[in-house]
């Protein structure tokens, strides 16, 4: 198996090469296309050997250009069913809040950089044929060479996957700024959030590969575990 990350210092984007094909783990922003397809030529890695785009929530810098992608591509979407909403609509939920003062006051930097609407493009109708929920008879028949682990919090349909010995949690744990102790900067529901981290630590991965930021060992989430106990969610207002 090999790891190439195609995205940029803001989002991740990492492609894994199976026996079956290439997996797409989530999009960048919009706009991000044109750049993810010239490292893919750089790595003389054809678009159309991607089978599959693993989506670990509908949010803006994950889904961006998942259209894109889709129309150079035969890929099929792999989510959870709770995401397809967000998808059709193009836009992240603004339910729950920032999980610190300093993710609060990046975020609201965000909103007046004219970022705050936090859109998307919405799916294709089209394209709503190549999407396979994680609890559809569909993605149980394909026997693929991977694990889901629900991992909500983050965004109510948020997903990681398991591959070995590592695991790609997507925005359920965090490793750069405004990050602290591996903490995601949004966060829709505490309770699942820290049930989630719970439940990586006991699908024991040995080392994790976030959305933003640098992988790490799987032990840092033991070692900071208490500290979501004292996080306040603050909502944007």
């Amino acid at each position: 198996m090999e790891i190439f990350n195609l995205g940029n210092r803001i989002v991740n984007n990492y492609l894994i090469s199976t026996e079956i094909g290439y997996i797409l783990i989530d999009t960048g922003y919009e706009g991000g296309f044109p750049r993810f397809l010239n490292k893919l030529n750089k790595l003389h890695i054809n678009p159309k050997d991607i089978r599959y785009v693993f989506l670990t929530h509908a949010h803006d810098d994950h889904a961006g250009f998942l259209n894109e992608v889709l129309a150079a591509t035969d890929a099929k979407v792999i989510l959870h069913p709770k995401a397809i909403e967000r998808l059709k609509l193009g836009q992240n939920s603004f339910e729950g809040g920032c999980s610190s003062w300093l993710a609060n006051q990046f975020c609201k930097v965000l909103v007046l950089c004219g970022h705050g609407e936090h859109k998307f493009p919405a799916i294709r109708e089209k394209f709503l044929s190549r999407l396979i929920t994680t609890n559809s008879e569909e993605f149980h028949k394909r026997h693929l060479p991977f694990e889901i682990i629900e991992t909500p919090g983050h965004t109510a349909g948020h997903i990681s996957l398991l591959i070995g010995d590592k695991l790609f949690c997507g925005d359920a744990a965090m490793n750069n700024f405004p990050s602290i102790k591996r903490v995601t900067i949004w966060i829709e529901n505490l309770q699942q959030f820290k049930q989630s981290w719970q439940t990586i630590l006991a699908a024991a991965p040995k080392t994790i590969y976030p959305a933003h930021g640098k992988p790490f060992r799987t032990s840092d989430l033991k070692k900071y575990l208490p500290a979501l106990d004292k996080i306040k969610l603050r909502p944007l207002k």
